[in-house]
């Protein structure tokens, strides 16, 4: 039995209307409580965690447009499709992925954002130990970032080298590292440089364990309750800021795997054979980058589109040709990647 309240709610409204319906309905009219949903457990079980190392802070949680934990407010907001199976179905549909849509996920996500609470909570990157350690909280948050997939200067816990991206998210990664009680950090991390951030992490934590903090708002930054756009707006933002980037000209890569030669003519198009292995392939890709699905299914769409123009035939095996599409546009992926989702709101 968790300590979040678990009670049944009927199924809303607009539970049962088809896509294009469900589509026109404002994200502020669609009533949703994650305490009576999967999500409490979970929340819980993060402040299980958090109780078990002496922190005394129950990250307050609500829900929003995506994961964050705002500059100043030591609490989480959680994505609202999480809080409804309904929604989770159309999030798949329109992004072709559910970040945090499975409970082990979730609480990957979870440990990360409460490692930003702490430090907002108890204004840790203060401290000269947190910036001998991760470097100024202060720094530009830039809008990408290009990381270093070799380096062992930082952990790994979310995809895509995120900790990387800004000494704000290498401290919530470490912290997230840290916090999980699985993740064995002496002996994963005892030959990485990485390992110095993980002892930093461990004495902040335990210098202020059993204490108050000093920074306690409970305020709820852009709450899906007071946001007026419909989730047809909604996604087609969303799609546009994962797909913009998305690069169009290939054409030298592809006429290095594919063939415009007349030999070929015989073969399997180019176009049929990518459509055909299109989710594999952006299945493959995306647990290689880390980039969301959808963002890989967009450069596997432009190369359809080239191969199409450029008339191009398989010129190796269907296997070959597999394997060597997945490098392409992984390649053309991580060109382009890299984005912060994850923000940091003021």
């Amino acid at each position: 039995m968790t300590r979040s309240s678990t009670r049944r709610r009927r199924k809303p409204w607009w539970s049962e209307l088809p896509d294009r319906d469900l589509l026109e309905v404002r994200l502020s009219d669609l009533d949703l409580d994650w305490r009576s949903t999967w999500l409490a457990g979970v929340v819980d079980r993060l402040y299980e965690e958090l109780e078990s190392a002496s922190i005394r802070l129950r990250p307050h949680v609500w829900l929003s447009t995506e994961w964050f934990s705002p500059d100043g407010v030591p609490g989480i907001a959680v994505p609202f499709f999480l809080a409804d199976d309904r929604l989770m179905r159309l999030e798949k549909r329109m992004m072709l992925s559910v970040e945090g849509g499975r409970e082990r996920e979730c609480m990957r996500l979870l440990r990360h954002e409460a490692g930003h609470a702490v430090c907002t909570a108890f204004r840790l990157h203060r401290r000269a130990r947190w910036r001998k350690a991760f470097g100024l909280y202060g720094k530009p948050y830039p809008d990408s970032y290009a990381p270093r997939t070799s380096s062992r200067h930082y952990v790994q816990h979310l995809a895509g080298w995120y900790a990387q991206a800004h000494p704000a998210e290498d401290f919530a990664e470490t912290f997230a590292v840290w916090l999980n009680p699985n993740s064995r950090w002496r002996s994963r991390y005892r030959d990485w440089p990485a390992l110095a951030k993980l002892e930093a992490v461990d004495e902040m934590i335990e210098s202020i364990a059993g204490t108050t903090a000093p920074t306690r708002s409970r305020r709820h930054v852009e709450p899906v309750s007071g946001i007026r756009e419909t989730l047809r707006e909604f996604y087609s933002e969303k799609q546009d800021r994962y797909g913009r980037h998305a690069p169009t000209v290939f054409d030298e890569d592809l006429l290095r795997l594919f063939s415009d030669d007349p030999r070929h003519r015989r073969r399997e198009t180019a176009v049929s054979f990518l459509r055909r292995a299109r989710p594999r392939i952006r299945a493959t890709v995306a647990r290689w980058t880390g980039e969301v699905p959808y963002t890989v299914d967009q450069v596997i769409g432009d190369m359809i589109e080239r191969c199409k123009s450029l008339e191009l035939r398989l010129a190796m095996s269907p296997s070959a040709s597999l394997d060597e599409a997945s490098v392409l546009v992984a390649v053309h992926t991580t060109r382009f990647m890299h984005r912060l989702p994850h923000r940091i709101a003021m």
